[in-house]
C-alpha cells in the first residue's frame, strides 16, 4: 500500500510541476511529503491517503478552513489549503511551524461521530494522560474547532503540537 501512495505523490508532483523531496511524516491514513515548486520556487507539504473516506474528510476540513480564512486556533498555526486531486487522493497544502494543528482525516464536519459516552469518557482520559498539563489548551483548541463544526477526533502530541 506504501508503494501507491508514494506513486500517487509522484504522480500529483508530474501534474503540478513539483519535485518530491523527503517525507514530512506517515500514519493510519496516509504519507506526507515534502515538495519543492520547480517553477515559482518554495515548499509544500503533500498527503496521499490510503482511502478514500479519511481523504474526503480532511479535505472537506481544510476547504471549510480556507473559505473562514482561518491561518491558527489560539496561536496554533493550521496548515492552508492549496488544492486536491480527487482521483489521486492527494492534498497539498503549506508547510506549518509550531505551534500548530493539523491533520483532520480523522475529523468529522458538522456533527460529531455517536460513539457511546463510556468510549468518549475513555477517549478523554486517555487524552488526558497522553498531553498530562497541556490538556486544557488541547481542550480549548478542540472547543475552537467545534464552534466552526469541525470535531477533530485523532488528537496526539503529533497534530497538536506545542512551541517546545
Amino acid at each position: 500500500m506504501e508503494a501507491v501512495l508514494i506513486q500517487n505523490a509522484l504522480a500529483y508532483a508530474a501534474r503540478h510541476q513539483l519535485q518530491l523531496a523527503e517525507r514530512l511524516g506517515f500514519g493510519v491514513h496516509g504519507m506526507i511529503f515534502v515538495a519543492e515548486d520547480k517553477s515559482k520556487g518554495g515548499r509544500i507539504a503533500v498527503k496521499a491517503h490510503r482511502e478514500s473516506e479519511p481523504y474526503l474528510r480532511e479535505r472537506a476540513v481544510y476547504e471549510r478552513l480556507k473559505a473562514a480564512s482561518v491561518t491558527e486556533v489560539l496561536g496554533f498555526n493550521v496548515p492552508q489549503f492549496i488544492r486536491a486531486e480527487d482521483d489521486l487522493r492527494v492534498i497539498a497544502m503549506t508547510i506549518v511551524t509550531r505551534p500548530f494543528a493539523l491533520d483532520f482525516a480523522g475529523a468529522y464536519l458538522d456533527a460529531p461521530p455517536d460513539f457511546p459516552d463510556e468510549m468518549w469518557s475513555e477517549w478523554e482520559a486517555g487524552k488526558q494522560e497522553l498531553f498530562e498539563d497541556r490538556w486544557p489548551m488541547v481542550e480549548k483548541i478542540l472547543a475552537a474547532l467545534r464552534e466552526m463544526d469541525i470535531y477533530m477526533v485523532d488528537v496526539s502530541p503529533s497534530n497538536i503540537a506545542f512551541l517546545d
